[in-house]
């Protein structure tokens, strides 16, 4: 019994200066550095190119929406309007193109051509006046004054039915051909007008172009919605990624395509993760300088990470935890 008491004070005191030994140890080791950030997730803003009173919005915050389905409508008469003048004028420019397309009407080419005709017999009774005035002043019977008028008033004939003629054959060919493209192209301009409209008017009905969740919802019935609002958001939950706000000299665990473990208290489990992006912020970290002597202050660069399993539930907002050795 005297021996064993020695011996078990002797060790204690081992027992003690161990406990003491890993004690001091384990403060002058470095401490983990332990990162936090969070999961983001891609967002896309549903809006209209028109702008126009909200008439309905048909999703709710929650709703998971499929891309094709109506999120809102609106409600613009302007549109409607805009519509029928363009309608109209289409109409109008289609009509003027076959006019000139298909020239001038029956009753057009008969009353020149009756012209024509007319100009002729007086062109030829005027010739037939002054063969005789002419005759009779070679006889000496009238004067060189009646001559000249008569030939005058031949030489007047001839040039209006030339003219006659003329307009009589302007009128079986047509429109020229220079008309006649003008007007078809001014056809296809109040269609093109028309076109536009109805895609306006069409704009008016608004679809999802993505499947994802109603993260927000902006505007309600009744509100006006200027042109390109944001009126509803939606995300799409399996598009989601790490961030992380890493100091420039931790950034040598975060080489792009490097793979790292990160903890999710949400999901009360490790992830893992793989680098995609890395970056520099524009404000500059004031934690701690790397130089005493110098004194200078590291940069903060944003390391964004997507999960290696694809089935990973994440969602926008959840933070996360990496320990780094």
């Amino acid at each position: 019994m005297k021996n064993a008491k020695p011996l078990v004070m002797t060790a204690a005191a081992l027992a003690l200066a161990s406990w003491v030994g890993f004690s001091f140890y384990q403060a002058y080791q470095p401490k983990p550095i332990r990162l936090q950030g969070q999961i983001e997730s891609q967002q896309y803003s549903i809006s209209s190119k028109v702008p126009g009173r909200i008439d309905q919005v048909l999703v709710r915050k929650g709703d998971s929406v499929e891309k094709g389905e109506l999120i809102f409508t609106l409600h613009s008469p302007e549109i409607a309007a805009k519509l029928e003048q363009a309608k109209a004028g289409e109409k109008a420019a289609g009509a003027l193109a076959k006019e000139a397309e298909k020239g001038a009407r029956s009753q057009q080419i008969q009353a020149a051509k009756d012209q024509w005709l007319k100009a002729k017999a007086a062109a030829s009774l005027m010739e037939k006046t002054y063969l005789r005035v002419n005759n009779l002043y070679s006889d000496g019977v009238v004067a060189e004054q009646k001559r000249d008028e008569a030939k005058t008033q031949w030489d007047a004939a001839k040039y209006t039915e030339s003219a006659a003629f003329q307009m009589y054959q302007m009128a079986k060919e047509g429109a020229r051909s220079e008309t006649k493209v003008a007007a078809a192209e001014k056809a296809r301009m109040a269609a093109g007008a028309v076109a536009e409209v109805e895609a306006y008017a069409k704009d008016t009905a608004i679809e999802s172009w993505f499947d994802g969740e109603v993260s927000q919802v902006l505007l309600q019935s009744g509100e006006l919605a200027p042109q390109g609002f944001p009126v509803v958001t939606v995300i799409d939950t399996k598009d989601s990624w790490a961030v992380l706000n890493v100091r420039e000299d931790w950034l040598k665990h975060f080489d792009k395509g490097t793979t790292f473990e990160a903890y999710l208290p949400a999901l009360d489990k490790n992830v893992e993760f793989k680098v995609t992006h890395v970056a520099v912020m524009g404000d500059f970290a004031t934690w701690r300088s790397t130089d005493a002597s110098q004194g200078f202050d590291l940069r903060t660069f944003e390391v964004e990470a997507r999960p290696t399993q694809p089935d990973v539930d994440l969602r926008m907002g959840m933070s996360l935890v990496v320990n780094l050795d």
